[in-house]
């Protein structure tokens, strides 16, 4: 990869590395599922979405000051895309999730956004001209298969309701505008280093938020209780802030067809954070559908299992 003079690498690591980080990653998203549920409960899905960006806006300025030897200097031509890149990847997919979890269940919501990776692969053959290898391809669709079998038989009381057509609609363009983030992300990422884009991205993209807000936000904000703060914070500090430095930062370093396979492993931690946080009951399909997951992890990183430069 090409990268010009502003551009520093912010890390160097082995595959070991690199597959401890990717967990790191997975966990902090997978923790997210839950804690939107909880953050739902005492906030709106447009004024949760702006409350976990606060947070991310309140941290970012101080990653900008401790690593200001190790970003890229942002170009004024790529303002814009920037922005759109942050708003549409970031906020309109939060956006979308937060208002498609009210309508539909948590089993649909999660195998709607299971097509991401899918979705990833498809693009990247299509804009990023990646070739995917059939034992890459026999990978992804074992881990599918496993996300499947977790989202529908995973817990005792699964069920992919429906309740509003538009809530299912509106967490499909959520996976869209997911995906398309990582897709876009990776041609900057010829002249940013993951750690900035990143940074770049959130704040830029998170005044597309503006026009959101509303009086009603004092009200809400007033009235969260502990869990509704720590919630947030959680979903702003580790899941926004962590998560997506660790995306980017990974996808420095791997083929975005590469990385995408590590989303599927999401569901399953997530389902288990959810036994433990919420008591929902997990079945034996579960089990088998956590071992497909971690299957097609491995089959699909068997081929790239060699140093990062």
């Amino acid at each position: 990869m090409d990268k010009n003079k502003n551009n520093t690498k912010t890390f160097n690591f082995s595959h070991l590395k690199f597959i401890f980080m990717m967990l790191i990653m997975v966990v902090v998203w997978a923790f997210a599922f839950p804690f939107i549920k909880i953050g739902l409960e005492e906030l709106s899905f447009i004024n949760l979405t702006i409350m976990r960006f606060f947070i991310v806006c309140c941290i970012l300025p101080f990653i900008i000051l401790f690593q200001k030897k190790g970003f890229s200097k942002l170009q004024r031509k790529d303002i814009i895309p920037i922005f759109l890149l942050g708003f549409f990847g970031v906020m309109v997919y939060h956006l979308g999730l937060n208002y498609g979890e009210q309508f539909i269940s948590p089993a649909a919501a999660s195998l709607i956004i299971a097509t991401i990776p899918v979705q990833i692969v498809i693009l990247a053959m299509i804009f990023l001209k990646e070739k995917i290898s059939l034992s890459k391809t026999f990978g992804v669709i074992i881990a599918l298969g496993g996300v499947v079998i977790i989202s529908i038989w995973g817990k005792a009381e699964s069920s992919l309701e429906v309740e509003y057509i538009f809530g299912a609609i509106s967490v499909l363009i959520a996976a869209l505008m997911g995906a398309l983030y990582t897709i876009f992300g990776k041609k900057l990422l010829n002249r940013y280093n993951g750690l900035s884009l990143t940074v770049y991205a959130m704040l830029l993209g998170s005044i597309g938020l503006l026009p959101f807000l509303n009086i009603s936000i004092i009200e809400q904000v007033r009235n969260m209780s502990i869990n509704g703060w720590f919630a947030v914070i959680f979903l702003g500090a580790f899941s926004t802030v962590i998560g997506y430095v660790l995306w980017y930062i990974a996808l420095e370093n791997k083929t975005a067809s590469e990385i995408s396979i590590f989303l599927y492993a999401i569901p399953v931690f997530s389902t288990i954070f959810s036994y433990i946080i919420f008591r929902e009951e997990i079945t034996y399909m579960f089990v088998f559908g956590g071992i497909l997951v971690i299957a097609g992890l491995a089959i699909v990183n068997m081929k790239s299992n060699k140093k990062i430069d």
